[in-house]
């Protein structure tokens, strides 16, 4: 590093023309400039500038190395002008990683708007159910060079700063048509009578429990299946498609309840103890485009009504099927 910065200053000195001058452009005193030269020559065994009171000039090893030195110096300069740039500019490389199932219809419509308001940013995605929905790999972001990450589950912040989205909403729903063909269940044990469709866990192959509130509390209840997937997008086209009733998250859900294509049912036993997280490092560090892709993030996120529904709006969507006349 020392001899670096000496041969930055030798630089810089032969185009000032004074190592005084030099010293000044490198927020240094005349005197460290000058020994900073002078070890330089000392290391390279031969003398680079001829020195007087009132000028200097090269000596032709000074001037062959001044020629040898010139491109790497300005490789360097080049990088570190991009750093600076890519730290203040909305532009460059944007890492992000997260979930895979049904998150890119949550991420893509961030990301558009995103892009298009900043046309220099180049987007790096990398979803994956098993590895970014451990919170443990929330501590290697730095190592894999993350800018951003989305998590559902827990709150956890370790390896990084951790804020919740909005909550994860798991609501039992079912097809108009199921329910024409099966009945409504108007309790927890009604549901054995109905084909239920349960999800396995993309990375441990493990059936997943229904996640129920029951008197206050979330209870985990292990329901028989009619139908299993270790596909989240299945599952809801499953459930849309009348073959089976199903507990799906709200970001899956909500648009198909507002619409009539999926009635909630059971909902006060609907549970909201997950969440979905963004997690990022310290603010003070970041480039800008991180900074403003994590204010865009929480702006359109942050308890955003697209996937939140009120305990409300789900007995009314029920309410609203059942007062419809059955053909």
């Amino acid at each position: 590093m020392s001899e670096f910065k000496a041969i930055a200053m030798f630089a810089k000195a032969v185009q000032l023309g004074s190592i005084r001058q030099a010293a000044l452009a490198q927020n240094v005193t005349p005197q460290a400039a000058s020994q900073a030269i002078a070890k330089l020559e000392q290391r390279l065994g031969v003398r680079l500038l001829h020195r007087t009171t009132r000028s200097l000039a090269l000596t032709e090893e000074g001037q062959r190395f001044l020629e040898n030195t010139q491109p790497a110096l300005a490789t360097l300069d080049r990088a570190l002008a991009a750093a600076r740039e890519g730290k203040d500019g909305i532009a460059g490389p944007l890492r992000i990683v997260g979930p895979k199932s049904s998150f890119a219809a949550i991420l893509m419509p961030l990301l558009d708007e995103f892009c298009r308001a900043y046309p220099g940013i180049q987007p790096d995605v990398q979803l994956a159910d098993g590895k970014w929905a451990d919170p443990k790999a929330i501590g290697n972001w730095v190592l894999d060079r993350v800018d951003v990450g989305f998590r559902i589950g827990g709150s956890n912040s370790e390896g990084g700063i951790g804020r919740q989205l909005f909550p994860v909403q798991l609501i039992v729903c079912a097809a108009p048509s199921y329910l024409a063909s099966h009945g409504v269940p108007a309790t927890l044990v009604d549901l054995a009578a109905h084909r239920c469709i349960v999800l396995r866990h993309p990375a441990t192959d493990r059936v997943v429990p229904w996640y129920l509130t029951v008197d206050g509390k979330v209870e985990h209840r292990q329901m028989s299946p009619a139908f299993s997937t270790n596909d989240i997008e299945l599952e809801l086209q499953a459930v849309l498609a009348g073959q089976a009733i199903g507990q799906l998250a709200n970001f899956s859900a909500a648009s198909h309840v507002r619409t009539g294509r999926l009635v909630p049912v059971l909902h006060k036993h609907m549970s909201a103890d997950l969440g979905l997280h963004i997690y990022y490092g310290s603010r003070a560090a970041q480039p800008k485009r991180v900074r403003a892709f994590l204010d865009l993030a929480i702006a359109r996120l942050h308890d955003s009504p697209n996937y939140v529904l009120s305990s409300k709006e789900l007995a009314t969507a029920q309410q609203k099927w059942a007062r419809k006349p059955r053909k």
